[in-house]
Order: C-alpha cells, then sequence, then structure tokens
C-alpha cells in the first residue's frame, strides 16, 4: 500500500528546492511579469530607504537618526531578503536568518526610540519621576489585571532595555547555530521527531520573543501619551505590522506546508511552495508598509514641551481666566 502510495507521488515534491537557473528555465511569461513587478517592488523599497536615510542624516540629531534609520529598515531589509529568497529558492535559510537577525535588533532599537523620544534617559526617568508605571501589558501579562504598578526607576529601566537586548543578541547566535546546522543536515523544519534540533531551537526563540515584546510594550503604554504628537502611535502599529507579517504569518505558511496543504508544484516540492508564497508575499507587504514609514518618518519634529507641574497648569488657567475677566 505504500510502495503505491510513493509512485503516486512526483518526484519532483520530494525533492530539495530547485536552482536558481531551473526556475528560470520553467518560468512562463506570467510568472517572468510577477517576478519581475516584486523585484522592481523590492528594489524601489531599497532606494526610498536609502534616500530616507540621507534626509535622517541631514535633518535629525545623533543618536535619534541612528535609532530611526534602524527602525526604519525592518520593511525593505525583509523585502530586499525575500527578493533574493524568490530567485534562489536555496538561499531561503540563509535570507530569513537575515531578516530575522535584523528584526531583532529593531525590537531592540524601538525601545530605545520610544526613550530617545522623551529625551533620552536622563529626561525619560525625570518625567516619570515619583509615577508608577503599568506592566500587565501583552505578551506576557495582558490578562493579569491584578499586577500592581511598579515605580519606574533606573534599575526597572535596565531590565527592560536588558529584557529586549537579550532577543537580538541570543536570535541572532542561534540563528547563526541553525545555519550551521542546516549545512551539516542536522538542521530541518519538517523534522518534528523529539530528538530533532528545530524541535528544541525554535519553540526556545519564540520564548525569547514574547519575552523581548513584553518591555517594548510596557514602555509604550505609558509613554504614548505623551508622543500623540510625533504619531509614536501609527509608527508603533507599523512594526507591530511588520512583527505579525514577518514572523507570525510566515510560520503559519510553513506549518501548511509541512501538513501537506500547500500542495506542491513542480519543481517546487510543498515545503519550497509555501516558502515561495511566503517570499512574494512578503515583498508586497513590505513594499506597502514601506510607503507608510515614509509617510511618518520623514519629517522633522520639534522637541517635546517639558512636563509641566500641576501648579503651572493652576498659574496658566487662572491667568487666561484674568485675561478673558479683563476683556470683559
Amino acid at each position: 500500500m505504500e510502495e503505491e502510495l510513493n509512485s503516486t507521488i512526483d518526484p519532483a515534491c520530494l525533492q530539495e528546492p530547485p536552482l536558481a537557473i531551473d526556475v528560470i528555465k520553467q518560468m512562463d511569461a506570467f510568472g517572468f511579469c510577477l517576478y519581475s513587478m516584486l523585484s522592481l517592488m523590492s528594489c524601489v523599497s531599497l532606494v526610498l530607504y536609502l534616500e530616507q536615510c540621507v534626509f535622517i542624516y541631514k535633518h535629525l540629531p545623533y543618536p535619534k537618526k541612528a535609532t530611526i534609520m534602524w527602525v526604519n529598515g525592518a520593511a525593505p531589509c525583509i523585502a530586499t531578503m525575500a527578493c533574493f529568497g524568490m530567485w534562489i529558492p536555496k538561499a531561503v535559510m540563509i535570507t530569513d536568518m537575515t531578516s530575522n537577525c535584523y528584526f531583532a535588533v529593531v525590537v531592540y532599537k524601538v525601545l530605545v526610540l520610544l526613550i530617545e523620544e522623551l529625551g533620552g534617559t536622563h529626561k525619560f526617568l525625570e518625567r516619570f519621576s515619583g509615577k508608577t508605571v503599568k506592566i500587565s501589558t501583552g505578551p506576557c501579562c495582558c490578562c493579569c489585571v491584578c499586577l500592581p504598578r511598579v515605580p519606574m526607576t533606573r534599575r526597572l529601566l535596565f531590565w527592560l532595555k536588558l529584557g529586549a537586548l537579550q532577543y537580538a543578541i541570543l536570535k541572532t547566535v542561534l540563528s547563526v547555530l541553525s545555519v550551521v546546522l542546516w549545512t551539516n543536515g542536522n538542521f530541518d523544519l519538517s523534522d518534528l521527531e523529539i530528538n530533532s534540533t528545530a524541535i528544541w531551537i525554535n519553540p526556545f526563540i519564540g520564548v525569547l520573543t514574547i519575552i523581548s515584546l513584553w518591555p517594548v510594550a510596557i514602555t509604550f503604554m505609558n509613554s504614548n501619551i505623551f508622543l500623540r504628537s510625533l504619531n509614536i502611535v501609527p509608527k508603533y502599529a507599523m512594526y507591530q505590522l511588520v512583527l505579525v507579517l514577518s514572523q507570525l504569518q510566515t510560520s503559519i505558511i510553513n506549518i501548511l506546508a509541512l501538513d501537506g496543504t500547500i500542495a506542491c508544484a513542480p519543481p517546487f516540492s510543498s515545503q519550497a511552495r509555501g516558502s515561495l508564497l511566503s517570499q512574494q508575499m512578503m515583498i508586497m507587504e513590505m513594499f506597502i508598509i514601506t510607503l507608510v514609514c515614509r509617510f511618518f518618518y520623514r519629517r522633522t519634529y520639534d522637541q517635546l514641551p517639558p512636563e509641566m507641574k500641576d501648579n503651572d497648569v493652576n498659574a496658566q488657567v487662572a491667568l487666561r481666566a484674568d485675561l478673558v475677566e479683563h476683556d470683559v
């Protein structure tokens, strides 16, 4: 029975991803137009990002400009790597590693950007001096509403930074380790045995991801009220969208490919075709996100006004009332 089942499966569905030249040889007119359009989108994303880096470098102060360049480069970097992975299917493991390592650094840089938008570490602590912050936020403790508010101190800020920084370091180390094991044939996403390296490394990376997103969410939930004039909410939304599309969407497509839901299409096996669909979708999505981010980041802002104390606010309200009374 098993022999009959294997005989009905196209041998190409059981092969490794094809070479780039084999993909080009079997490409029809529609496929050539699709690949050309997606490659053009990737190139436009990269060119727009480089032009925006020049603008940011000239008009924004250091170190804010370096942080914004890092954060704003997530979508173009992922689109460029996805384009390489689309044309060279055998290099998908390396292109995905590059994109994931870059985004791991971006997670930390988003936390740094929130602090720098408030004037840096000193100004950040000064603004939250004597106040408490809410820590019952996602993705770890969004349901734990009973968690008490904690005072914002230099020590707490250090732990928040460390929580985001550990992902940038460990994700890079584990990604490089995965590629090394993959070249030796010891890392296979389709191998779900208990002694497989993939079944141990990938869940551990997932835990590190959740831990790193929590400090960023805490910082954003407590500081976004001061940064509304800097469009911090849509900027954070773009960061979250890149996170969902590059991590969650790719994982879902890979699971569907492993399950056989995504059918093979010679010369692509089910897993290779799922990876191809993921790369093509990623290019289009990151191209749109690049355009949106260009609208929000390619501008300069005045510095935030210092936080006014209650007495200052009452004095200003009383002065305005006196002026109105005098005019009447």
